[in-house]
């Protein structure tokens, strides 16, 4: 093709430079016309040729595709998307390259939690060195209209799932549903899994009312609704659960658990906000067919943390309160509550202290107390240090002192949990 179109122009050429060197150029206009004729055909010749060319071009491309390989388009989010998971965040753009890239590929990440522990403990002993637990994650979107998060936690007794759900952020009425096994919304530290801890173990108060560090865990399905508003953010949840956990324990198939909680946020100032919560449970539990169990919760978060100094200072103050009401024996009434604070002095450095007064659900008259006092260093943002001084007086009369230590550690990209 180069070719012709170099012979056409080598052509025009010679036919422009013997026309004017012949004799009598200047005085023969019938030669002029007839060149610009020749010069007019030449041009045609060419454009044509090289409509031919782009069109050729044109069919090896796309002969290049694969047969019947539809054109990448773009999926449009629907309507609500953005920011409609409310504290999970909102859902990526589809179509493009990184999402394409990735879409069956999870995000996926691993945390460990080792844990060490000195002086004397008769009630509640503990290993000098383990490792508690590893908790493996995958997270995913599945497609603009849900997503999924898988989070197992290995550990001395084998391999459970601690949670795994799929979450629904874009359904009619600004409702967001997640269906699976959950920790269940009642209060703050139930809803935490071990490396969100600010302590080294669970208050008391969980302890002794709530399950321990199973807690309120068990497959069902949850709803909430965002209520927000120019002055106060309030969420509503409810939440259904088949009625087997450390806490609720089922003979029917109609022995379901209920849980409910209603939160409300507000900022104070533009370095502090207050968490408020109110938290309500009720199922059957173990003592019998017909005996049951209600759980009442409040709780309130304060936190601090000045834009100009973020990276040095903050203050977490929190406080947890739970009453039980168990219906056997004639109802047997405990009531247990947590007070601690965190705070940031230095850049890397924390340091807390936290306050346990807990009765027993199976025996409201023994309570225990304790007090911990805390420091925790963080060498990067995928590690923690942490020491806890824990003096605990155990309603048997005994006395615990003891020093615990963690170290936490993580690889990969685990995903944000509930503000």
């Amino acid at each position: 093709m180069r070719l012709s179109l170099i012979r056409l122009i080598a052509s025009a050429l010679s036919v422009l430079c013997v026309a004017m060197v012949s004799p009598g150029f200047a005085q023969q206009p019938s030669d002029i016309q007839a060149i610009r004729a020749e010069l007019d055909r030449l041009r045609q010749e060419y454009g044509d040729r090289l409509a031919a060319l782009e069109a050729k071009l044109a069919a090896l491309q796309g002969a290049a595709q694969p047969a019947g390989a539809p054109a990448p388009q773009e999926v449009a989010v629907p309507a609500g998307a953005a920011g409609a998971g409310g504290p999970e965040g909102a859902l990526p753009v589809y179509g493009n390259v990184t999402a394409l890239s990735k879409i069956f590929n999870p995000d996926i990440a691993v945390i460990g939690d080792f844990l060490g522990a000195a002086g004397k403990n008769a009630v509640e002993p503990a290993p000098a060195l383990e490792m508690h637990e590893a908790e493996a994650s995958l997270q995913a979107i599945v497609d603009p209209y849900a997503r999924a998060d898988f989070f197992f936690a290995l550990g001395p007794e084998g391999i459970e799932v601690e949670e795994g759900f799929i979450t629904f952020p874009t359904l009619p009425g600004g409702l967001v549903m997640k269906a699976g096994k959950l920790r269940s919304a009642f209060g703050k530290v139930n809803t935490m899994h071990n490396h969100l801890l600010p302590w080294t173990d669970r208050p008391l108060m969980t302890r002794n009312l709530v399950g321990g560090e199973e807690g309120i865990s068990d497959a069902g399905f949850s709803v909430a609704r965002l209520l927000t508003n120019p002055w106060l953010f309030l969420e509503a949840t409810g939440e259904v659960y088949r009625g087997q956990s450390e806490v609720f324990h089922g003979n029917e198939r109609s022995d379901l658990t209920y849980v409910g909680r209603l939160r409300g946020y507000q900022d104070v100032t533009e370095s502090a906000n207050v968490d408020l919560g109110a938290s309500f449970a009720y199922g059957h539990n173990d003592s019998g067919p017909k005996e049951t169990t209600k759980l009442f919760g409040v709780d309130a978060t304060f936190r601090y943390r000045p834009l100009r100094r973020a990276i040095y200072r903050r203050l977490l103050a929190r406080t947890e309160l739970v009453w039980s009401r168990r219906s056997e024996s004639g109802g047997l009434n405990a009531f247990g509550g947590y007070a601690a604070a965190d705070y940031q002095f230095s850049r890397r450095w924390f340091a807390g202290m936290r306050y346990d007064h807990a009765g027993r659900a199976m025996d409201p008259d023994s309570k225990d107390k304790g007090t911990s006092w805390l420091l925790t260093f963080w060498p990067s943002e995928f590690s923690q240090i942490r020491g806890q001084y824990r003096r605990t007086n155990y309603a048997e009369g005994r006395t615990a002192n003891e020093l615990l230590f963690q170290l936490l550690f993580s690889i990969g990209a685990h995903g944000a949990h509930v503000f």
